[in-house]
């Protein structure tokens, strides 16, 4: 299976950043260990969510958009996806390519008390650790950059910490390899990361394949009320969208929530 261009440059950072972690691996985990907040039920907050459930995202850029927000709050963003009546946030906490960074994390910790997401490009266990103390209740793996072993083992941590993460694929290949590691949540990235290329028939195609024990969500690409209505009519529990929410702004994006969760 072929990694797409970006992530193989997106990889090879985050090998040189696992690197760095190494060097702290026994505080990491006991860091982790030493945390007391049990993590918010991912799974069933998508589950109960009262309509489709909504994963807002805290996203400053994109390898594919560039600068999303210029005047960019996480906090307050966060604050307004919660008050718009978002089911989850995703964070992103990838410095070089999305502009995010691990403290946004904490920060919005603080103050909200959805679940959170950390959206970034895990490939190592401590990472996973890592997101647990700075106040994740789960986080993304993707299938495209995982060797089916790690994906299976980084699934397993996350259920032993109490965290159901989000796996991402593209095709069927990978939506195998996810059911077979032991995925819960599948995301669908409607996004070709090869190309950039969006095709949001790609859920609705893949869709049948996904077990009722799981659930699907819809990624990338989501514009309008009208595309978050086709995925759930795809059979979507729920979407996860950042670059449209940021673009509405603080005092927008709650109106675009309500009308994505009555679709």
């Amino acid at each position: 299976m072929a990694i797409p261009g970006i992530l193989v440059k997106i990889v090879e950072t985050k090998k040189t950043e696992v690197a760095e972690l190494e060097k702290s691996r026994d505080k990491i985990i006991a860091d982790a260990k030493a945390v007391t907040r049990k993590p918010l039920d991912f799974k069933h907050h998508l589950q109960n969510s009262g309509g489709l459930a909504i994963i807002s995202e805290v996203k400053k850029a994109s390898p594919s958009a560039g600068v999303i927000c210029e005047n960019f709050q996480p906090v307050e963003i966060a604050k307004a996806y919660e008050n718009g009546g978002a089911t989850a946030i995703s964070v992103l906490t990838d410095i070089d390519y999305f502009q995010g960074h691990p403290d946004y994390l904490t920060a919005i910790r603080k103050e909200v008390n959805l679940p959170l997401l950390r959206k970034d490009f895990i490939i190592d266990e401590l990472q996973v650790y890592e997101a647990l103390t700075l106040g994740a209740d789960t986080f993304l793996l993707i299938v495209a950059i995982l060797t089916p072993e790690k994906l299976q083992e980084l699934i397993q941590l996350g259920t032993k910490l109490g965290m159901t993460p989000l796996i991402e694929i593209h095709d069927e290949e990978e939506l195998k390899i996810a059911l077979d590691a032991g995925a819960k949540i599948i995301g669908v990235n409607n996004r070709d990361l090869r190309n950039f290329t969006v095709d949001m028939g790609l859920t609705a195609k893949l869709s049948p394949l996904v077990p009722d024990d799981c659930l699907l969500i819809g990624e990338s690409g989501i514009k309008s009320v009208a595309d978050a209505k086709g995925l759930r009519e795809s059979g979507c529990t729920g979407i996860l969208i950042g670059e449209t929410l940021v673009r509405e702004g603080l005092h927008n994006c709650g109106a675009m929530i309500k009308d994505m969760r009555e679709c």
